[in-house]
């Protein structure tokens, strides 16, 4: 190639990239300027959900623009994951997930149709928090203690719900370290399988704190003990399974928000940005109390070294549960 020419393509590639840099700091600056989503693979009702709801009246009153929650529930998340990881990765069409979908499936099933890590770009880790062990109002089991000598006393015959991954390898893992034999039964979100508990078609499960404590408060439902190494503050009465007996137990799970892979860097602070300023914000403060959920913030960078770390701590927790990948 003549030097003329050579000169020529390298001047337009820079004005190229150059045109295509200023397009995305533009973008930055403006942002966010139209409606965004905020995708849930749970269904309403779900503590996700509500979490999602907050952060969006918030993100809506501060910015000045709609913020509608969409929930995809249902396949364990699969069905949201992939429709965000498809989406245009221009920062109004977020992933609001849990560690269901980005630390446990890919240990729970041979093969996902997204990739936890390669499809999505990683914005801020936003809460922690816990599970209650539930029965019905009626139910003979008044303890851990009980639940597990009706369910050695008649093998098979008790069975748990759970609409999560982290409901049902709380499940799992009690069965395990218990050594008892009961069955599990999937829902598409934590709230239906509550509906089913108060109904007397299933026997126990874990859910999350948001969804529980309602049912829980109200009567509704009994709760046996919490997941944590801890007892909830909004239920101090209800000791830790772990103290009830089966020594050593803990669950817990966590709330993040994802874009799809090839997110600008500067859309991506942004929302980091946004988001921990909605985590200030006395709304989710005080919603983070009353289900005595623990907020913990991350950087993007931060984000995605914890993923890293609880996919390998979810590894190990389903192969001690001996739950085969499906």
């Amino acid at each position: 190639m003549p030097d003329f020419f050579r000169r020529a393509s390298i001047a337009v590639a820079a004005i190229a990239a150059l045109t295509a840099l200023n397009g995305v700091t533009a973008h930055a600056q403006t942002y966010p300027n139209k409606p965004i989503t905020i995708v849930v693979p749970f269904g309403p009702g779900s503590g996700t959900d509500q979490l999602a709801r907050v952060y969006a009246q918030a993100l809506s009153t501060q910015y000045n623009v709609p913020v509608v929650v969409d929930n995809k529930a249902g396949a364990s998340g699969f069905i949201a994951s992939q429709y965000v990881a498809k989406a245009a990765p221009d920062g109004y069409t977020m992933l609001m997930t849990t560690n269901t979908t980005h630390a446990a499936n890919e240990h729970l099933y041979k093969k996902l149709p997204y990739d936890p890590v390669k499809d999505f770009t990683p914005v801020a880790l936003l809460a922690k928090g816990h599970m209650l062990l539930m029965v019905g109002p009626n139910s003979p089991i008044k303890s851990v203690a009980d639940l597990i000598a009706a369910a050695k006393q008649s093998p098979g015959k008790l069975n748990f719900g759970s609409g999560s991954s982290s409901s049902r390898v709380a499940g799992e893992l009690l069965r395990q370290m218990t050594g008892i034999d009961v069955v599990h039964v999937p829902y598409k979100s934590n709230p239906l399988g509550i509906t089913d508990l108060l109904g007397g078609q299933i026997d126990f499960m874990f859910a999350d704190a948001p969804t529980a404590m309602p049912q829980v408060s109200g009567g509704k439902l009994r709760a046996l003990a919490a997941s944590g190494t801890k007892r909830l503050a909004t239920a101090p009465n209800v000791p830790t399974v772990d103290e009830a007996g089966v020594k050593g137990y803990d669950m817990s799970y966590w709330t993040a928000v994802y874009l799809p892979a090839g997110a600008p860097p500067a859309v991506t602070a942004k929302l980091n940005e946004m988001l921990l300023a909605a985590t200030a914000t006395p709304a989710s403060v005080a919603f983070q109390a009353a289900t005595s959920g623990e907020l913990s913030t991350s950087t993007p960078e931060g984000l995605a070294k914890f993923q890293a770390a609880e996919s390998r701590k979810w590894g190990t927790v389903i192969r001690a549960a001996g739950i085969e990948p499906e």
